[in-house]
């Protein structure tokens, strides 16, 4: 399976080959160098470690400089490591939009834009209450509270609080084209986040 780290350009229309209209997302993604391979026999687990996003020396810790330059990698902003993805790769090469073809099935991973603190009716969806016969109701969430048993409110409960701004992961999702020459891969449909914020792809078998 196939991987890689990206930036999310935003969305757009991209028309097929028969006419059709594809609501597709603009992704750039890679080239990601290669900077770690874990092994079992070292490390207990399989997995390749891969960078994105090309910075300037001091934004990065020296640790951070020095563990890109023993992969001949220059400064890069995120590092991710990828489980059960190794296969023949070595540290030093790179792995760029042309790992995806055409058709492919992939999961997007990225961190979902922040609502803030918001109450039961926006975060999950529950119904308001009455607001004729000057009922004062309307979006509050109302009694969680139990009798004398079990005398206690159950976890997990959904009520307000902290929306969005979370890890989510999107399974499905087509690629519509690849655009080698532009570091770019079109997914049918939309992924987590923001626009300029970084996504994970995984080949989705």
């Amino acid at each position: 399976m196939a991987a890689l780290i990206g930036r999310k350009v935003g969305m757009t229309q991209f028309f097929a080959d028969d006419g059709r209209v594809e609501r597709v997302t603009v992704i750039e993604a890679g080239p990601c160098p290669v900077t770690g391979i874990r092994t079992v026999e070292r490390d207990g687990y399989e997995a390749v470690q891969l960078a994105f996003g090309e910075v300037r020396e001091k934004r990065i810790t020296k640790a951070e400089r020095g563990h890109l330059a023993k992969a001949g990698a220059p400064p890069m902003r995120h590092v991710v490591e990828f489980r059960d993805e190794a296969g023949e790769l070595q540290v030093g090469e790179q792995v760029t939009v042309e790992a995806f073809e055409r058709g492919d099935k992939v999961k997007v991973s990225a961190t979902s834009k922040g609502k803030g603190f918001q109450g039961t009716v926006k975060r999950h969806n529950f119904h308001r209450g009455p607001v004729t016969h000057g009922s004062h109701n309307v979006r509050a969430p109302g009694a969680i509270g139990a009798s004398a048993t079990p005398s206690r409110v159950f976890k997990g409960i959904r009520g307000p609080g902290q929306m969005g701004n979370r890890r989510v992961t999107q399974r499905g999702l087509e690629v519509v084209e690849v655009l080698p020459d532009r570091n770019l891969v079109l997914l049918r449909g939309s992924v987590p986040g923001p626009r300029n914020g970084r996504v994970e792809i995984r080949g989705d078998s």
